[in-house]
C-alpha cells in the first residue's frame, strides 16, 4: 500500500523567501481587480502597449514553418543584424560573432551571472530581477545608492569610491538606461567619466540598453563606445518593438569577452538549447530597420516624449518631487513632501502607499522598495503606458511630423494615464 505522506518539502536557500517577480506580480493583482468589475488604472506593469512593426510581424508569417534547433548562440543572420544595428547607431565594431542571441534578455542576464565569478554591484533604484537572480545563483550584491539630486543616476565619484575600497575585486556592474524605473539617461560626457572610471578599476559592465531606442530624442548612447573592451550590451525586441511576449533577448560581447561569452554558450546549451526559431527569423528585419521601422520609432517616441512631460508636470504641480522622463515609459515619483500627512492616514512605507493607492483609487504602481530602495522611501514606480498604443500610432501618423502632440490628442488616446495621474494626485492632497 502506497504511503499517504507527502514528499517532504527541501527548498534550495537561495530561492526561499523569493516572491514572483513584482511586475508580473502587480500585473495578475490589475486583472484579478479587472475581472470583478473594478476599475483599474494599470500603470504597473512596464509593457509596451504599441504594436509591433508590421514588417516585423508578416516576417513572423513567412517564417512560422521553421521548425529545427538553430544554432545555441543563435541565427547566423540575425547575429550579424544585431551586430550592425549596434554598429550603425553605437559607430561600434561589432562582428557576427560577438553576438549571442537567447530567450529574452533576463535569461542571459541569469546565465551571466551564474557564469562570472565576482560581486554583483548595482544601483539604486534598478529593475526588480538584478537582485533576485543574483541571490538565486548566490551572488554578493553591492547596493550603490544614487540620489534624485542627481537625477537618480550614477557618478563616476561613487564607483570610486565603491571600487577603491578593494580595487582588485572583480565586479560585474549593471548599467540600466534609459533607466527603469527613472526614465533618466546619460549624456556622453558623464558616459565618458564612468568608462574611465571603470577601466581603472578593471569593472565588467553589463549596459542594460533595452530601451535605448525609446530615449524619446532617439539619441541614445552607448557606453560601449567609450569603454568597449569591458562592456556587454544588452538588448533585444521587448520594448522598443512592443514583442515582449517573443522573449527574444540579445547581448553584444567586445572580442575581449568571449571567453564569457563562450562559457554562457556552454551554460546555454544545457539549459533552452536555442532560441524560437519563427521569432528569429522575424527578429532580422526589425534589427536591419529601414524607413517603416524609423517612422514607427519615431512616432512612438514622441507620443512618450509627450505624455511623459504631462504627467511629470503634473505631478510636479500637485507637490511631487520628480524629474521629467528621457527615455522609455517610466515615471519615480518622490512622495516624501507628504510623509507627515501620508503618516497620519496610516501609510509609512512605499508598499503601504501602494496598497492603499490601488484599493482607494484603482491606480496600480510598484512601491521604490522593490527597486532597492529603503522601505520607508516614499518612492513609487507608474509606468505610463495604460493606453491602446495601436490608436495612438496610427493617430500620431495622421499629425505632421512639424506639428506637436496637443492635450487634446492625450486625452483623445491617452486619457486612461492622464485620469490615473489625477487620481494619484487628487489622493496625496486630500
Amino acid at each position: 500500500m502506497a504511503s499517504s505522506k507527502t514528499p517532504s518539502i527541501h527548498l534550495n536557500l537561495n530561492v526561499r523567501g523569493l516572491k514572483q517577480s513584482a511586475t508580473l506580480r502587480i500585473n495578475e493583482e490589475s486583472n484579478n481587480l479587472l475581472r470583478s468589475g473594478h476599475r483599474v488604472f494599470k500603470l504597473g506593469l512596464g509593457q509596451s502597449p504599441f504594436p509591433v512593426p508590421t514588417p516585423v510581424v508578416d516576417e513572423l508569417k513567412v517564417n512560422a514553418h521553421q521548425k529545427d534547433y538553430l544554432p545555441v548562440m543563435g541565427l547566423r543572420e540575425l547575429r550579424g543584424a544585431v551586430a550592425d544595428f549596434h554598429n550603425r547607431t553605437q559607430h561600434e565594431r561589432f562582428s557576427p560573432d560577438g553576438v549571442m542571441i537567447g530567450p529574452g534578455s533576463k535569461e542571459l542576464m541569469f546565465i551571466l551571472q551564474l557564469v562570472y565569478y565576482g560581486d554583483l554591484v548595482i544601483p539604486t533604484p534598478s529593475w526588480v530581477s538584478y537582485a533576485p537572480q543574483a541571490h538565486i545563483v548566490g551572488r554578493h550584491i553591492r547596493w550603490l545608492p544614487t540620489s534624485v539630486d542627481d537625477g537618480w543616476r550614477l557618478t563616476p565619484e561613487r564607483l570610486h569610491k565603491l571600487c577603491s575600497d578593494d580595487p582588485d575585486r572583480p565586479r560585474l556592474f549593471i548599467l540600466n538606461y534609459p533607466s527603469n524605473p527613472t526614465g533618466m539617461t546619460y549624456k556622453a560626457e558623464e558616459l565618458r567619466a564612468i568608462a574611465t572610471t571603470a577601466r581603472k578599476y578593471r569593472v565588467l559592465f553589463l549596459s542594460d540598453e533595452i530601451y535605448g531606442e525609446l530615449h524619446h530624442r532617439g539619441q541614445h548612447i552607448s557606453i560601449g563606445r567609450y569603454y568597449p573592451e569591458g562592456t556587454i550590451i544588452s538588448s533585444g525586441l521587448s520594448k522598443w518593438c512592443g514583442a515582449g511576449g517573443w522573449r527574444l533577448g540579445t547581448f553584444t560581447f567586445p572580442e575581449e569577452l568571449n571567453w564569457l561569452k563562450d562559457a554562457m554558450g556552454v551554460v546555454a546549451s544545457e539549459t533552452y538549447t536555442s532560441t524560437s526559431a519563427p521569432i528569429q527569423y522575424a527578429a532580422v528585419r526589425a534589427f536591419q530597420s529601414d524607413i517603416v521601422i524609423e517612422e514607427y520609432l519615431w512616432n512612438i517616441r514622441r507620443i512618450l516624449r509627450r505624455l511623459g512631460r504631462v504627467l511629470a508636470q503634473r505631478l510636479s504641480d500637485a507637490g511631487v518631487r520628480i524629474s521629467e522622463p528621457q527615455g522609455g515609459f517610466y515615471l519615480f515619483p518622490d512622495f516624501s513632501p507628504f510623509r507627515e500627512d501620508l503618516k497620519e492616514r496610516g501609510i509609512e512605507t512605499s508598499e503601504e502607499f501602494c496598497r492603499r493607492l490601488l484599493k482607494e483609487t484603482g491606480v496600480a504602481a510598484l512601491p521604490g522598495s522593490d527597486f532597492g530602495h529603503s522601505e520607508d522611501a516614499l518612492t513609487v514606480r507608474l509606468a505610463y503606458v495604460d493606453f491602446d498604443g495601436t490608436r495612438a500610432l496610427v493617430a500620431a501618423e495622421q499629425i505632421p511630423p512639424q506639428k506637436s502632440l496637443d492635450d487634446g490628442f492625450l486625452e483623445m488616446y491617452c486619457h486612461n494615464c492622464l485620469e490615473g495621474i489625477d487620481r494619484i494626485c487628487n489622493w496625496i492632497q486630500g
